[in-house]
């Protein structure tokens, strides 16, 4: 009897205990806290970029925190170089950013270092994939780990004033134009008082040369140069070099002058075109204010040449403690029409099929010229090689260094081919298992 009222007592005590957890005390139910929810999160974000970017970036920010008002973020950004400058020393105090802009030129050094975090276990909770195609995300990844979530799809090319190389007697650039032609037209170009283009950035669009001759710049496992022939790089350079012997692209001492997109050549109309990204065409054209056209790269063999770039990452600091929170952003920034609406492709354009329906009827004739192009690479290009090597960063400041000196004809050709090489080599050595 004794035991018995002693379980009957235990029995009352727990359900007097559950009831008081489950009720308020005027009978209503009462719902356990979402402590998680209401949380209030400060994120980090870090950006390169120019000033339109910057804007409408920072706007991208205010709608997710009034969406969202328990996270604020604080925004990093800066220009390219200042960029890296500053998330180097980041990084190696294990403070970087939350959410990182992240180029395929440091993305192995970043990934392989542990600086930055595998999104994979985010997809299709936090980061909703299911209208990306598998080769877009696929692009982000390393071995079996994903580093970054692709922002979108850049083509690099040719963006030129079509009444200025009427001026230089050149009706217009054809489809399959040659190097030989580049050569030519530039030729007039500088007989008719203009430049033919601003400068080639060394590393993208030598790469783009090599592999029209069927080489990259990094080999498959990048321990080594994906060339072995250094003619290959005396041909690229040599023409550069004499293009401006020939005062048909500005010296280095004139482009250092310049302080922004707003005195570029093109801008000013004192060349016909400038070398870059498809993304990059709407920001030049907006600030030029006046009609641009965009035309593929010179061949031959441009099809092996030209790839599908992501254009860049979203990659989330391993050092962040809200990773959840990061990579809701990263979602945010893929996937949500009205941030969309404003970036309108200026970081590639998007890789979310549901994303590039809603765009198309608000595109200006400028960003309609950018999807069309992507759309034409995507019949005109070669598989991409993937993300650089770990050392590319140091790789491309070597080769940017000497293009500078072979610039300025304080070093030959030849040399730099050969200077180039033993310094490459050295550091991408350091990959080899």
């Amino acid at each position: 009897m004794k035991k018995i009222l002693v379980l009957l007592f235990s029995f009352v005590l727990i359900f007097s205990l559950a009831a008081c957890t489950s009720s308020s005390s005027n009978g209503e139910e009462t719902k356990p806290k979402d402590d998680k929810k209401d949380e209030q999160v400060t994120l980090r974000i870090a950006w390169w970029g120019s000033q339109p970017r910057h804007d409408y970036t920072l706007k991208i920010i205010e709608m997710y925190q009034e969406k969202n008002p328990n996270v604020k973020i604080e925004a990093e950004y800066a220009a390219w170089d200042d960029y890296w400058k500053k998330l180097a020393p980041q990084a190696a105090a294990n403070e970087l950013p939350d959410i990182v802009q992240m180029d395929l030129s440091y993305f192995s050094q970043y990934a392989q270092n542990n600086q930055i975090a595998d999104l994979a276990p985010y997809l299709d909770k936090q980061i909703n994939t299911k209208n990306i195609a598998d080769n877009i995300i696929n692009g982000g990844k390393l071995g079996d780990k994903l580093y970054g979530i692709n922002a979108g799809v850049n083509v690099v090319g040719f963006h030129y004033d079509q009444e200025l190389l009427k001026k230089a007697g050149v009706d217009s650039l054809d489809e399959n134009w040659t190097w030989d032609d580049y050569k030519k037209i530039a030729g007039k170009a500088e007989k008719a008082g203009l430049f033919m283009d601003t400068g080639m950035k060394a590393d993208v669009f030598f790469n783009y040369y090599l592999r029209t001759q069927g080489k990259s710049l990094y080999s498959k496992d990048g321990s080594t140069l994906g060339y072995t022939d250094d003619k290959l790089f005396e041909d690229f350079f040599n023409m550069r070099s004499d293009l401006i012997k020939e005062k048909a692209v500005p010296t280095p001492d004139f482009l250092a002058q310049l302080k922004g997109i707003e005195d570029d050549p093109v801008v000013t109309q004192k060349a016909i075109g400038i070398w870059q990204w498809s993304n990059q065409f709407v920001g030049l054209q907006q600030v030029a204010n006046r009609p641009l056209v965009i035309s593929g790269m010179p061949g031959p063999n441009s099809e092996k040449g030209l790839y599908l770039k992501p254009s860049m990452f979203w990659s989330v600091g391993n050092n962040s403690k809200h990773k959840e929170e990061a990579a809701k952003f990263v979602d945010f920034m893929i996937n949500d029409i009205e941030a969309n609406k404003l970036t309108l492709g200026d970081r590639g354009v998007p890789g979310s099929s549901t994303v590039k329906e809603a765009l198309k009827p608000l595109l200006s004739p400028a960003q309609v010229q950018v999807f069309d192009y992507v759309d034409w690479a995507e019949e005109n290009s070669s598989t991409f090689n993937g993300p650089d090597p770990v050392g590319a960063g140091e790789v491309i400041e070597t080769l940017d260094s000497l293009a500078e000196q072979m610039a300025y004809g304080n070093l030959s050709v030849k040399d730099a081919a050969k200077q180039f090489r033993q310094q490459a080599e050295s550091v991408l050595a350091q990959n080899k298992k």
